[in-house]
């Protein structure tokens, strides 16, 4: 059994438009920024271990979420992408390979649709933000939040292999303070914009789009839905790949971030 070696991230605040924004960062090299999915950040887990071989990943709380300040303002997604793209500026930061997860791909996308100078590439991840052509997007806010993670995962059994018996409070708090950010967001409509479709062909930078093709949260077609607006994108779907695709298929996951940044 190989036991893996975390290179674990330090943390700061950092003052973003008079924000306090809480940022991770572990490896060497150009910067990659992952924006996290609705249920905030857990852990520095075997994906972002992955990529900070070959990055110097930065990790932040999005705006309201972990110990990130929240901004009471803040009422689209869009307004998150601003905080983001300020971030940017404040840390100094070029050619980055931007990668969104799920929420996170949605206000990564609002982000490069706004100001992409200081992207080289990005990578949406099962990304919400456009409404699905067919089927519909799976309300969190209707369900428990260990049934939502449930539902993102391909094999059921990871969620007992990662969680145990009995989620932990300080878990079911940290999803329970996210789930408040991403309600003020992205409530109506739920989880997309109806303009960002028509924004799309903004973006010029190389666009990697990934989803499993056994994703019951966001339609896996949606993917083909971006790909229809990217002047310059590229889809991968993955055979048996569910939402929560990173956590499961880590290095696979991780290999084409960095093949798509090469």
């Amino acid at each position: 059994m190989t036991i893996e070696t975390l290179n674990e991230p330090t943390s700061r605040i950092v003052n973003v438009a008079g924000l306090d924004i809480n940022i991770r960062e572990s490896g060497e090299g150009k910067p990659l920024v992952i924006l996290h999915r609705s249920t905030g950040y857990l852990e520095w887990d075997s994906f972002a271990n992955k990529l900070s071989e070959s990055f110097h990943v930065i990790y932040p709380d999005l705006p309201g979420f972990g110990n990130s300040e929240r901004p009471d303002w803040a009422r689209e997604s869009r307004d998150l992408s601003i905080v983001m793209v300020e971030l940017f500026k404040v840390l100094d930061i070029k050619d980055i390979t931007l990668v969104g997860l799920g929420l996170g791909g949605f206000i990564a996308a609002e982000l490069a649709t706004m100001n992409q100078e200081r992207l080289s590439n990005i990578v949406l991840i099962s990304p919400a933000g456009i409404k699905p052509d067919e089927g519909e997007i799976l309300d969190q806010m209707l369900i428990e939040h260990a049934d939502y993670i449930r539902h993102g995962l391909a094999d059921p059994s990871h969620f007992e292999n990662k969680f145990g018996d009995e989620v932990h409070p300080d878990i079911q708090d940290i999803w329970e303070f996210s789930r408040i950010m991403t309600a003020r967001i992205s409530w109506s409509p739920y989880m997309f914009n109806r303009r960002l479709p028509h924004l799309l062909n903004i973006i010029t930078v190389p666009t990697l789009i990934i989803f499993g093709n056994s994703d019951t949260v966001i339609p896996y077609t949606v993917g083909q839905q971006f790909i229809n607006n990217l002047s310059n994108g590229q889809l991968k779907v993955i055979d048996g790949g569910g939402h929560l695709i990173e956590w499961e298929m880590p290095d696979k996951i991780s290999e084409l971030i960095v093949g798509h940044s090469s």
